[in-house]
């Protein structure tokens, strides 16, 4: 196995989790720390855990074994809102109730800062505004989600969770079903938040839009990480096919000059 690990700050990690569905484990003993303030792509084949170690994270998911730390502290030690309020969660399918407009689906990221003594203020107002300028959906507020591109709603998710006001911010593939200008853009929406001091981490399909936008890459396989560091120093072309079984070349993206994974042609493959 072969893991590079990060000296950067860490306010989330999992140790030695395992998780299982119906007996069958998906997760092995897996140990992953998460560097503040960067923006990690977990990448790996279908199958292989990556949304489970997501929602384990996030603590939707409980461990068999092995505990998972926030800010130091065991993440179960923490009541459902103190973590809603750190930590924020984008699931690959939300579900969107019927007729809703853009600012009502914002505002329900409000819902951790809300209590019996304290109801909806004009504090929830400004950061529901802030959160739609910075997901820059300000112009759709009045718009039906439902009448929205894929790539504005899935701004618009993302916008809610900024309106939790969480420094931690895990989605699940957020650029499933886009085109390719739209992936763009919600990486590119990423980038500007961890710029302005959150901590992003992404399950990411497309490995090359991964290895360009990402500070820190966690590779899986089988249930296990098998790698974790920045692109340059955990991607290669022995790495890729291993976890992939994909034959490639890795060369410099001539615009970022980060991992380019090249698949070899098929009458190279077949020689």
């Amino acid at each position: 196995m072969t893991t590079v690990r990060t000296t950067a700050e860490v306010r989330l990690e999992g140790r030695g989790l395992q998780v299982a569905y119906d007996g069958r484990a998906v997760l092995a003993d897996l140990d992953i720390r998460l560097p503040t303030g960067r923006f990690t792509a977990v990448v790996g084949p279908n199958a292989c855990g990556k949304s489970t170690l997501l929602r384990t994270l996030a603590r939707i998911l409980s461990p068999v074994q092995g505990t998972v730390l926030l800010d130091g502290r065991p993440i179960t030690d923490r009541s459902s809102k103190e973590v809603a309020r750190t930590l924020g969660l984008l699931p690959q399918a939300p579900v969107v109730v019927d007729g809703i407009v853009v600012e009502d689906l914002v505002a329900r990221g409000r819902f951790p800062h809300q209590s019996l003594l304290r109801q909806w203020s004009r504090a929830d107002e400004r950061a529901v505004e802030s959160a739609m300028r910075r997901a820059g959906v300000l112009d759709l507020r009045d718009r039906v989600v439902d009448e929205l591109s894929g790539g504005q709603r899935q701004r618009v998710w993302i916008a809610m969770a900024l309106a939790q006001e969480t420094s931690l911010l895990l989605l699940d593939e957020p650029t499933t079903f886009l085109d390719l200008a739209h992936q763009v853009e919600v990486l590119d929406l990423c980038a500007d938040l961890v710029e302005s001091g959150t901590t992003v981490v992404a399950v990411l399909h497309d490995l090359n839009l991964a290895f360009r936008y990402a500070d820190h890459v966690v590779v899986m396989h089988d249930g296990e990480l098998v790698a974790q560091g920045t692109p340059a120093e955990v991607v290669d072309a022995e790495l890729l096919e291993r976890v992939f079984a994909l034959p490639c070349r890795v060369v410099p993206d001539p615009e970022t000059r980060t991992p380019l994974v090249v698949p070899l042609a098929r009458s190279r493959r077949c020689d």
